[in-house]
């Protein structure tokens, strides 16, 4: 039922209704095993990151400050989709408030576009620390690390700070069902019955500038990289400076790959939802979570070491 509001003319609705994946309802239950699985992975891993990075002075550097605002930035993003989605697979809690439909939207969009700038940083890192490792401690100080990360949180509310005013100010006077497991904000928009055409720039707009533009300066970096590395005459330090970057790449193609699918089913896909569009959708945020520390965990020494020091028994010596 849609509810008038004194302030506006537009109709809103009290509640959405998530359809979760669409045509394939009756294997929801089936579907939410290597969800919960993810959602259990990336809430132990990136907890567990955190943990290390906060507890262990050799850490501290700007490296791994940026892979805790990584890891911070995933466990917001699984926490604000994955206990929904579970409640719509498990119980058909399927109901979300307009303002909580809002809420999430804007979580989602906001901390999607941190997580990209925290790539950007990432590579801005591993750049200095290949092709200027003189100058790498007088470049990335303490205080351009805590700007960078500043401006990098920043920059994702400002970006999306936009979606949901945007999307309240419409009128929904037909359905209200969204099919998808999370509200977002083309999918919720297309349920409008009146003009779009400032929501639809808006989102382009967004997504270009963070997609496109985050991906060329991470291209640049890494360009630069390569052609560094490429220099170094012994086999052996090039396979070192080449390893400390694969984590990166790794993480890279997760995040920006089922992205960029998902932004293109979505631009250039049928009008109607299809369960492969709402699985890249998915897809798009629950790998960099899940995996991110796993992939870290593996390729990164100093985690790896300290996570085995911890989890080693203590030697007491009997004297």
């Amino acid at each position: 039922m849609a509810v008038i509001f004194s302030n506006s003319s537009h109709l809103f609705p009290h509640t959405f209704f998530l359809v979760g994946i669409p045509g394939l309802t009756a294997a929801h239950i089936w579907i939410s095993l290597p969800f919960c699985f993810m959602f259990l992975l990336a809430l132990t891993g990136n907890g567990i990151l955190l943990f290390l990075i906060c507890t262990e002075h050799s850490l501290h550097q700007p490296m791994f400050f940026f892979l805790a605002m990584l890891s911070f930035v995933d466990l917001v993003l699984s926490l604000s989709t994955l206990p929904k989605m579970l409640a719509i697979f498990w119980f058909g809690a399927t109901a979300i408030s307009f303002y909580s439909c809002l809420s999430q939207m804007f979580v989602i969009h906001a901390f999607s576009a941190m997580e990209s700038g925290v790539l950007v940083a990432m590579a801005l890192d591993r750049f200095v620390a290949i092709c200027n490792p003189l100058h790498y401690a007088n470049i990335l100080t303490p205080v351009v690390v805590t700007k960078i990360g500043g401006l990098v949180l920043l920059r994702g509310v400002v970006l999306t700070i936009f979606f949901p005013s945007l999307a309240r100010r419409l009128p929904y006077c037909s359905s209200h069902t969204i099919a998808y497991t999370y509200c977002e904000h083309m999918a919720l928009v297309k349920l409008a019955c009146g003009a779009t055409t400032v929501d639809n720039l808006y989102a382009f707009t967004v997504a270009v500038f963070l997609g496109v533009g985050d991906m060329a300066f991470i291209a640049y970096s890494y360009g630069q990289i390569v052609r560094t590395v490429m220099r170094i005459p012994s086999p052996e330090a090039r396979a070192k400076a080449g390893s400390t970057c694969t984590a990166h790449v790794c993480v890279i193609f997760f995040f920006y790959g089922p992205g960029f699918l998902s932004v293109v089913m979505q631009r250039f896909g049928p009008p109607t939802a299809s369960a492969t569009k709402v699985i890249l959708a998915n897809l798009y945020l629950l790998f960099p979570p899940a995996l991110d520390p796993v992939v870290y965990g593996v390729k990164t020494k100093q985690i790896r070491e300290r996570l085995f020091t911890i989890l080693s028994p203590k030697q007491i010596d009997l004297i």
